[in-house]
């Protein structure tokens, strides 16, 4: 039989929690049975996704209320040749 869980595959600093999250993804792994198939991603989700849609200015894209901001992605660097 398949089951679920919850993994955690990033971790960082969130300005807006102020404080270290965790990104987390819901993998179903398949049954004994089917060995050569491989894992499913449903869903992702913020460890502290709940807390932040509580505030009263929006959080970031893993609590639903602000697109523009992922605390898990890379900081861009500027590269610029000269």
């Amino acid at each position: 039989m398949a089951y679920r869980d919850w993994k955690v595959i990033k971790i960082a600093y969130c300005e807006h929690a102020g404080e270290e999250v965790y990104l987390e993804a819901d993998i179903v792994y398949p049954a004994t049975f089917l060995p050569n198939q491989a894992p499913r991603i449903l869903a992702h989700r913020c460890s502290r996704g709940l807390a932040c849609n509580s505030f009263s200015q929006p959080g970031c894209c893993w609590s639903g209320t602000n697109p523009n901001y992922d605390p898990f992605k890379a900081p861009k660097s500027d590269k610029r040749s000269e």
